[in-house]
């Protein structure tokens, strides 16, 4: 439809043409209301007779209506008159960046600027999950305030009408993506031929990662002023997209900087996994080049970013970390010659690095060095999988992936294994669907092969065990070999033959005296070959074991096919954080040279707090120390004590403390050598029950005077946990099983009785509470499929009833007996009221009272006798800020010393 100066399209009155294409005409216009100039582009007629496009394109058009930023032409209006649909963008006055290529290549300078403003509009319209899908220089404006990106992506919403058949249908060189195939068709190719990704030319979905393709076909033009791929007809172009290689720049341009050909190239990978991640590396790796002028190729000191105090994005050690630093992140092996360079990993603003429990900070890295994974919570939220591309300075969050820990990579790099709330699961890199491969689990670790096949630590006794990636049965890989008292096998690690994997062997309780060892097992065999003694989990890289010894991270020579270490442990980082209670260090290295690794002291370390019920903090208790798991603190009667267990991180155990809340003080109560990681005051404030764990004999629950005499009250399996105490009755939990399922107990603490099961059910449950008169006990059951809180009475039996609807952990009675607590899924501490009557149990409305986010993911606290405050124990907030140490080519260490 061609419109003449004086018609209006509702407001907007026509003044002149300013061009046609694919899209449809587009005017100068003049918005009558608000006395300003407009584009207005008629669309083709192809929206007017499908209903069900135009309402898709105009949900579409919303969205991109919301991208305010400056280098994206701003979308104002969409608008219907008669049968002519239009829209109404922002009136850019410049030329097109395929009009100014017309003239040839661009200046460098020139070049990084609009590059970097180009891919800066990428990020923004990315983060709001809008993919442009025609990125081309026709859809570039060039203006006396920068670039302009067009066309934002209205190409997925504007295809011509036709049959929607599936297979993928292709026009000529110089149609537009506007006149491809209908939107609706499965396998449509949507997208200008010479721009066009390998998978937009097979028919597959256009992501982000399509749009870096084309980001790397403008950058190779205007460095050039030639086409990246071109061809003499359509089936040469699109060979030429799908196997060849575009002529180096430094061939066609040779004062282009040398960094900017990695970049295209790094752009231009074929998989797109392999390709940079995301639009803003792009924009940075442009922004390192700019900085870093002629000499942009040399390692130099990098400038200190900061956005408040915890941005430590790329703060730049002594070996200084530039564009060649960000070069050797984009190479799929570094150079032999090519430098080590250190450096440090903040979190993003406002983000703290966290683990769902006391084990140490989870943290992976993809096998081909280019991204990192972690776990983290933004303020109070939720413990959630983050994934950063090495040379960026933000993460993001992977949605669905609440309460994750342990995370590992595929071998291909695009999916990420981890754990969360018990169970193994899997995701894309790129985030979708979570899925679930089994569950009832207190994990150790996981890996994955090339072969499909999983290997994890399902709890914290038991063997290595199996599982195929697509998920199905489990099986056990290892067998303890009890002549030697081995408990568990943990931290699985596969070698390059996907065949072989190393793993650590260590008794129940057992810490750096234990020797326990790193053996390697083959997959379908029994027969394992011992490696090296140390308490620690193992990664393989670059002919190398990686490993912690007192703290400090080495290297050792190791024969993959002998499975033998040659030469001695080379230092290569010092104090590394290392948790000796789960022999585990927080570290991780690439297959192409590059190790992360956090130092300094262990995030498990906390400090006891008191919170009104508002949340307000009021006051630290003492000093912060490592409270371990089974660290709650648990009040004396009069509320001016609690008793916790505390780590020794050099013996791997914990031993039991005394605390006074008033000074502060604090004595220890166990002296012995074993392991008691829980500890529960006693009715009468006299003794305490402390949970022994002894890897010889089992676990015990001991009762002990302040005088450190102490007589058993029970023994069993290791770790029994004591959950609560009135009258004369204890409820206890164990695991019942090496999957972690628990169950509860009640026993008598005048040993009259002897111990009965109160919640013993495939279900996990335990944190049992009895109620302040003894006849009600509150605990937490999985068997709705996520952690409920319920009461039930001990004196009738079958009367049972459930509190929190949607989640809960951690119950807790106020003393009055008139009111219960509990941590709800989203980390609010809750209050129900409740009445304990002779008849039965009643509940009131369940209020929501603060956010917390609990130490280490864990809601350890305890009510004060008033109930007026509660004491908990909180992470230390620098330590979870803590940056993350990178080294590049770090075998280039090992030569230096």
């Amino acid at each position: 439809m061609t419109l003449v100066p004086g018609i209006k399209l509702g407001p907007y009155e026509i003044l002149s043409a300013l061009g046609a294409g694919g899209m449809g005409e587009v005017y100068r216009a003049r918005d009558t209301r608000l006395g300003r100039d407009v584009a207005v582009k008629v669309l083709p007629g192809h929206l007017s007779a499908d209903p069900a496009v135009r309402a898709r394109f105009e949900r579409e058009a919303r969205t991109i209506s919301s991208l305010n930023h400056p280098h994206i032409c701003t979308l104002y209006d969409v608008g219907r008159e008669g049968d002519t649909d239009y829209l109404v963008m922002e009136l850019v006055e410049g030329e097109t960046l395929a009009a100014r290529l017309a003239r040839g290549p661009l200046a460098v300078a020139e070049l990084l600027r609009t590059g970097a403003e180009i891919a800066d509009a990428l990020d923004r319209a990315h983060r709001a999950g809008v993919v442009h899908r025609d990125l081309k220089p026709g859809n570039v404006m060039l203006t006396r305030s920068g670039a302009k990106l067009m066309d934002f992506g209205l190409a997925r919403a504007t295809g011509p009408t036709g049959s929607s058949g599936s297979g993928a249908s292709i026009g000529p060189l110089t149609q537009s993506p506007t006149v491809a195939p209908p939107l609706t068709a499965e396998g449509a190719i949507v997208g200008t031929f010479h721009y066009m990704a390998p998978e937009q030319l097979e028919g597959r979905e256009a992501d982000e990662r399509s749009d870096l393709w084309a980001m790397g076909c403008l950058l190779y033009e205007m460095a050039t002023g030639r086409r990246a791929f071109d061809g003499k007809s359509q089936a040469s172009l699109i060979a030429g997209i799908m196997g060849g290689e575009p002529v180096p720049i430094l061939q066609v341009a040779p004062v282009a900087p040398p960094a900017l050909d990695r970049v295209v190239r790094a752009c231009l990978a074929k998989d797109p996994a392999d390709r940079l991640q995301s639009a803003h590396d792009v924009k940075l790796q442009l922004s390192w080049i700019v900085e870093g002028g002629s000499a942009a190729d040399a390692p130099r000191p990098a400038v200190t970013r900061r956005r408040g105090r915890e941005a430590l994005a790329w703060l730049v050690a002594a070996a200084g970390l530039g564009v060649a630093a960000a070069a050797l992140l984009l190479a799929r092996r570094p150079a032999p010659d090519a430098p080590s360079v250190h450096a440090f990993l903040g979190p993003p603003p406002g983000v703290l690095f966290s683990s769902s429990t006391d084990q140490p900070l989870p943290l992976a890295i993809s096998p081909d060095g280019t991204r990192i994974a972690f776990c983290a919570r933004n303020g109070e939220g939720p413990d959630l999988l983050w994934v950063r591309s090495l040379g960026a300075q933000d993460a993001r969050a992977i949605p669905g992936t609440e309460g994750a820990e342990g995370p590992f990579f595929s071998p291909d790099g695009r999916s990420l294994g981890f754990f969360a709330k018990g169970k193994l699961k899997r995701v894309d890199v790129a985030g979708g669907p979570v899925i679930t491969l089994t569950e009832g689990l207190d994990p150790r670790g996981g890996s994955w092969n090339e072969g499909g096949v999983i290997l994890f630590t399902a709890g914290s006794s038991g063997p290595v065990s199996r599982i195929a990636a697509d998920g199905g049965a489990v099986s056990a890989a290892t067998a303890l070999d009890a002549e030697r008292g081995e408990s568990t096998h943990r931290y699985p690690h596969f070698l390059p033959d996907g065949r072989h994997f190393l793993y650590l062997a260590r008794r129940a309780g057992a810490g750096a005296g234990e020797s326990p060892t790193i053996y390697a097992g083959e997959l379908g065999s029994s027969e394992r070959r011992p490696v090296v003694e140390v308490a620690s989990n193992v990664a393989y890289a670059s002919g190398h074991l990686i490993y912690v010894r007192g703290e400090v991270l080495v290297a050792q020579r190791f024969d993959s096919r002998s499975l033998r270490v040659t030469g001695p442990a080379v230092p290569l980082v010092d104090d590394v954080r290392m948790d000796e209670r789960f022999s585990r260090g927080v570290f991780a290295v690439s297959t192409n040279g590059v190790l992360v690794c956090m130092t300094g002291s262990n995030q498990t370390r906390t400090q006891l707090r008191w919170l009104d019920r508002t949340g307000k903090p009021l006051g630290g208790v003492g000093e912060p120390a490592d409270y371990t798991y089974g660290g709650t603190p648990h009040l004396s009667p009069d509320g001016t004590s609690a008793v916790m267990p505390i780590a020794n991180r050099d013996r791997g155990v914990s031993d039991v403390w005394i605390i006074d809340v008033v000074s502060g003080r604090r004595r220890k109560l166990t002296v012995d050598t074993v392991d008691h990681p829980a500890a529960l005051w006693l009715p009468g404030g006299r003794s305490v029950v402390v949970s022994t764990n002894t890897p010889s004999a089992g676990g015990s629950l001991d009762v002990m005077q302040f005088d450190g005499t102490k007589a058993t009250l029970l023994t069993g399996v290791d770790f029994l946990w004591p959950e609560s105490a009135a009258g004369d009755r204890l409820l206890y939990s164990w695991s019942e099983d090496d999957r972690g399922a628990g169950s509860i107990f009640l026993a008598s603490l005048s040993g009259e009785h002897p111990p009965q099961p109160f919640a013993d059910t495939p279900a996990d449950e335990g944190s049992a509470q009895l109620s302040p008169d003894g006849r009600f006990a509150a605990y937490v059951s999985d068997e709705t499929a996520r952690p409920e809180i319920f009461v039930a009475s001990l004196a009738q039996p079958g009367g049972r009833w459930q509190v929190s609807q949607s989640g809960g952990v951690e119950p807790r009675w106020n003393r009055n007996g008139r009111e219960l607590f509990y941590v709800d899924l989203e980390n609010h501490f809750v209050s129900v009221d409740v009445e304990l009557g002779a008849s039965g149990f009643q509940t009131g409305d369940a209020r929501p009272l603060f956010q917390w986010h609990g130490a280490g993911g864990l809601w350890r606290y305890d009510v004060a006798p008033d109930g007026s405050r509660f004491l908990v124990t909180t992470a230390l907030e620098r330590d979870l800020a803590s940056p993350v140490t990178l080294i590049t080519n770090w075998t280039r260490k090992l030569e230096q010393r």
